[in-house]
């Protein structure tokens, strides 16, 4: 049963593995602030049992990014438009649009490992979301695609330090600058893809990634994941001395002297 089902997003649980599934493929999963609170939602909505969210979407492409009716004078139903958005204070527009990068930060919790399966389109807001996740497992036919310059815009849904890390700073510049594909085999080369399969192997591929990911103990993989993602911004010697806090821990931890 869904826990979530609404705007183009479906959660659902099963035991310790979450699924959040992009609905709408008659669209190519093509994203708005509806979908984008969803996705938020899906966050706010799961269970302290589970250790992994896998993220997929229904269809021949993940998601090919922003539904082009935003850039319309009428916008969304409901919604302000851009133009409005524009027109609004600083204050107004900063938070508008933090409210919509809710939906894209909550995958990197240290509690969960999220790993999108990616096949198709992943463009602008599609390749951001993927980027949000912790791992990438993507078809042979991904392409992937930073599109916003080419409309006057910015990356502006918590994808651009992900792909920096990635990729590093002169790649992610030439990515995001011209907008150009990425497909499979590069994506794999300079880190954007843990895993490159062919199309029909990716939802066995990504079940047999998650198996892996629930082996070991949870609060290992929550430590471990911890100090990964703040090794590249600690100094040397702040990191060492994580890395002893987090194993003094674990070893009282496994001795049953834990509190």
């Amino acid at each position: 049963m869904a826990l979530l089902d609404k705007d183009g997003v479906r959660l659902t649980i099963d035991d310790s593995v979450a699924t959040v599934t992009l609905t709408n493929p008659a669209k190519r999963n093509a994203q708005s602030p509806a979908l984008w609170r969803a996705l938020a939602e899906a966050g706010r909505s799961l269970p302290g049992t589970v250790r992994v969210v896998v993220l997929r979407a229904e269809g021949k492409s993940f998601s090919a990014g922003l539904d082009r009716q935003a850039f319309t004078p009428e916008g969304f139903e409901g919604e302000p438009s851009f133009v409005d958005l524009a027109r609004g204070s600083d204050e107004l527009l900063d938070s508008t649009i933090a409210e919509y990068q809710e939906a894209f930060t909550w995958w990197r919790r240290t509690d969960i490992v999220s790993v999108a399966a990616v096949q198709g389109h992943a463009i602008g807001a599609g390749f951001q979301l993927a980027l949000a996740c912790d791992l990438r497992v993507v078809a042979d036919d991904v392409q992937f695609a930073m599109r916003e310059t080419s409309l006057g815009l910015v990356p502006d849904l918590a994808g651009t330090q992900p792909l920096t890390s990635l990729v590093g700073y002169a790649r992610a510049l030439e990515i995001c600058a011209t907008g150009r594909f990425v497909h499979a085999e590069e994506a794999e080369r300079v880190g954007l893809a843990n895993l490159v399969v062919p199309a029909d192997e990716l939802d066995a591929a990504v079940k047999d990634l998650t198996t892996a990911l629930l082996a070991p103990p949870r609060d290992a993989v929550t430590e471990t994941k911890a100090l990964l993602r703040h090794a590249g911004s600690r100094p040397y010697d702040e990191q060492r001395a994580a890395e002893r806090a987090a194993q003094a821990r674990r070893l009282r931890d496994l001795a049953g002297l834990s509190d």
